[in-house]
């Protein structure tokens, strides 16, 4: 169907609520394993977008960011914030819209929320990318940090790469028994932990995703034996790590866009030049990602635009399904394009 210019003015919006509906209607699951498809189709056409580290405001209090990227055909970005300290002020840590906007006119074509989809990609992300790096055959994650993501990177592993125990940490036994009652019914066996040290034994994939913006230490060299695979996704911004730099030393280290993580990630520890793999690179099979049984394998996750405009397009594509949103009118639209200033004085009549 061709749009007029009186449909392209109007804009599809996906509130929380839509969300939501989308989710329940879908199923988390299926939404998890449609996200990692969508991310992993477009970090094999990375080349083809326009990229740059988010632009970033940060704060005493946490940060402000704009994630933009574009493939030529649509444009795409995330605002997003991240405040640890507002959840002492019953906020949340992470709140996020974002849009996508056609290049060929500079339209918008999609508004949503992203609080609700940034869980969701940030967890399929990581099991996409776990599925090429972690053993073969893995079935027990460990995941310290029970915060908001913990549930859903949980469930995006048992989705994608069909792990069946989880076993959970973290400094707050309130958090993990949240997470612990969240999970109950999921068909994953839980395990609630209270040390890291006895969250990791077993675990083939060690999780790690904690809110404080500090650099922190929650693995030590020690912790770490040979042969796991760490999806390390708390340290995202400047100052704030997980890992200590010994393992980084030991460890075969992945990363979405380095100029991004070399500012955010857990390799700001290390030299500018330290050597590190491009996962866009794996999942063509220009570049190894695990080549033994004892190799430590570690996704530096910082999370980067093209990430969130895979869920984006995942999300336009699923509202043409299920019709969840409403028609924004938030686009000037003149008879005349040259007349805008008469349309404001037919408002009058």
């Amino acid at each position: 169907m061709t749009l007029t210019p009186s449909d392209k003015a109007l804009v599809p919006f996906v509130s929380v609520d839509h969300m939501l509906r989308l989710i329940n209607q879908i199923g988390i699951s299926n939404i998890l394993k449609g996200l990692a498809e969508y991310i992993e189709a477009d970090f094999k056409r990375w080349p083809d977008f326009d990229k740059t580290p988010r632009v970033a405001s940060h704060s005493a209090e946490g940060v402000i960011e704009l994630m933009p990227t574009s493939d030529g055909q649509t444009y795409g970005f995330k605002y997003v914030n991240g405040h640890p300290k507002n959840t002492r002020e019953g906020l949340q840590t992470v709140t996020a819209f974002g849009l996508l906007a056609d290049v060929y006119t500079g339209y918008p074509v999609l508004l949503s929320e992203m609080t609700l989809l940034t869980a969701l990609r940030t967890a399929a992300t990581s099991a996409m990318v776990a599925k090429h790096l972690a053993p073969k055959g893995a079935t027990t994650m460990t995941m310290i940090g029970n915060g908001a993501q913990s549930e859903f990177q949980c469930l995006a592993f048992q989705a994608v790469c069909g792990i069946d125990t989880v076993r959970l940490y973290d400094i707050d036994a309130n958090a993990t028994a949240k997470a612990a009652r969240n999970l109950a019914g999921t068909g994953l066996t839980v395990i609630p932990c209270t040390s890291p040290e006895q969250a990791i034994e077993g675990a083939q994939i060690i999780t790690t995703c904690t809110a404080d913006k500090q650099y922190a230490t929650i693995l030590t060299d020690n912790m770490v034996g040979a042969g796991v695979h760490i999806n390390a996704i708390g340290g995202d911004c400047p100052g704030k790590t997980e890992l200590h730099r010994d393992i980084l030393l030991r460890s075969s280290i992945f990363v979405e866009y380095p100029e991004q993580t070399r500012i955010e990630g857990e390799i700001q520890q290390l030299e500018p030049d330290y050597p590190v793999t491009e996962l866009w690179q794996v999942i063509l099979g220009q570049k190894t990602g695990r080549t033994d049984d004892r190799q430590i394998t570690l996704f530096d996750s910082v999370g980067f635009a093209i990430e969130d405009f895979s869920a984006l397009r995942y999300i336009r594509d699923q509202i043409a399904i299920h019709p969840h949103y409403v028609d924004l009118d938030m686009l000037a639209d003149p008879d005349d394009p040259r007349d805008l200033f008469g349309m404001v004085l037919r408002s009058k009549l």
